[in-house]
């Protein structure tokens, strides 16, 4: 089964980070019923301070353009990511409006 690690900032602010944490502690059904339906059998995020890390293991039809299509049909996923934007920061030099940055796996 094909694994992802991508990477994303939070903003610099215990009190967001607090918040971010209490809302992935129980996230939306909603958002949990697209995970599965876009083909991601497991997710966990990891953070260390403001930075995220994100693992995902997917069945073998997974694509990103298929979720991101996906995506963008779904109010409330969109609702959910305009709630997380106001957690999160892009890492330096990604291209605008890019949030989770994909991982080389190096080892």
């Amino acid at each position: 089964m094909p694994r992802f690690c991508q990477t994303l900032n939070l903003k610099d602010d215990a009190h967001l980070i607090a918040e971010y944490k209490k809302y992935h502690q129980n996230v939306w059904p909603d958002i949990r019923d697209f995970i599965r339906s876009a083909g991601i059998l497991s997710m966990e995020i990891y953070c260390y301070q403001t930075r995220l890390v994100m693992v995902m293991e997917t069945d073998g039809d997974f694509s990103f353009e298929r979720m991101d299509e996906l995506s963008k049909n779904n109010s409330k996923v969109q609702e959910w990511e305009d709630l997380m934007s106001n957690f999160q920061e892009p890492l330096a030099g990604v291209a605008q409006g890019t949030k989770w940055v994909l991982m080389e796996r190096i080892y």
